[in-house]
């Protein structure tokens, strides 16, 4: 987004300081207004203002008063933006910075206290605070978010689940051709321990405060390409080239998807929640020099929700304190029956193409 929006921002000011894109001037506030208008005008609407980095757990005050100061002067351009909802990404590890439990929570619940002071202040709808888990972050995994949310303990601060960065951690592999193993070597303990994790999450974290559920698939491709790509960034976090170039949207298996975002989907929609649903896609298809590339990639994404709605209805109920074990009850039923096996996967090269052996066709 801040690429985005200081493009925007140059497209009606000429020249703007990148340090001071969210710097709540009236003149940027009414830009910010202006797209907010158009977005209603196409009869849509903005379910959030993503992501804000590199904020919690700094340890020195000087620097944690900045950051969260960083955070209050973008709630004016929610208003603008007319969304009612901003959030954090986790801490990739940045200097003098901790994730030590205390220190993390005491900064969320600092902003979600200055969320609500702001908007008993304008008389506008509650400010919401989201914290979602990166999966190269220092805390990516549900339950270490989770468990900052909970400390917190503040009813505008909420989990943003994603489904590509949950998975990425607890069940796939993008450098093992197989797509898995990086943890447990056989897709039976992958899928049993990956259940397990879902129902724990169904048991432990209330629908409500889950703010945001944001799906994606990625493909399940050749480790040369992934590699190369790698190779190209090497200080980059190891997932983070597949994150950004490999994503597809859930169930589109001829293009090479193949983690079971459903089992996610069904899991969190039969909990209870009833909270906007995003498709965060990340993928080279989206910087191709192609004027339908909005285009096609929505109808992508509206298949795409159809398809995984459906095969959310499908999965059984493996969660709850009596469900039998994930391998028992869906494991095998996920191998024979719903999915293409993981090992007939097609693998691709990065642009959705096939290979065999080495060739793309």
């Amino acid at each position: 987004m801040e690429n985005d929006w200081a493009q925007y921002l140059r497209s009606h000011l000429g020249a703007v300081d990148e340090d001071k894109i969210w710097e709540p001037t009236a003149e940027k506030l009414a830009i910010a207004k202006k797209l907010g208008d158009l977005v209603k005008d196409l009869n849509m609407s903005i379910v959030c203002a993503q992501p804000v980095r590199q904020i919690e757990g700094f340890t020195d005050p000087k620097q944690r008063m900045a950051n969260l100061a960083s955070v209050v002067n973008r709630f004016p351009f929610l208003r603008a933006f007319d969304t009612d909802m901003l959030f954090l990404v986790s801490n990739i590890g940045a200097e003098n910075s901790t994730i030590e439990l205390k220190t993390v929570a005491n900064d969320l619940r600092e902003l979600g206290d200055m969320a609500a002071a702001f908007a008993r202040q304008d008389g506008g709808p509650m400010i919401k605070i989201g914290y979602e888990g990166l999966s190269w972050a220092l805390r990516n995994t549900w339950s270490s978010t989770w468990e900052v949310v909970r400390a917190a303990n503040r009813p505008n601060v909420g989990l943003i689940v994603d489904s590509f960065n949950w998975l990425a951690v607890e069940f796939a592999d993008p450098y093992n051709n197989e797509g898995h193993g990086r943890i447990y070597p056989t897709l039976e303990e992958s899928l049993d321990v990956l259940c397990s994790s879902i129902a724990s999450m169904v048991a432990s974290v209330p629908a409500e405060k889950i703010f945001l559920l944001q799906i994606a698939d990625a493909e399940l491709i050749d480790t040369a390409t992934l590699n190369l790509t790698r190779y190209q960034n090497p200080d980059a976090p190891q997932l983070l080239p597949w994150s950004r170039n490999f994503r597809l949207f859930p169930m589109e298996e001829e293009r090479g998807a193949y983690m079971p975002v459903e089992l996610i989907t069904a899991a969190i929609l039969a909990a209870g929640y009833e909270g906007p649903l995003s498709m965060e896609v990340f993928s080279r298809s989206l910087e191709r020099p192609d004027a339908d590339v909005p285009k096609t990639h929505a109808q992508r994404a509206f298949r795409s929700f159809e398809m995984i709605m459906k095969a959310a209805e499908l999965v059984p109920k493996f969660w709850g304190t009596i469900a039998p074990a994930c391998a028992e009850k869906w494991g095998a039923k996920l191998l024979a029956q719903t999915r293409t096996k993981f090992a007939d996967r097609p693998l691709t090269n990065g642009h959705g193409e096939t290979r065999a052996n080495g060739v793309a066709h």
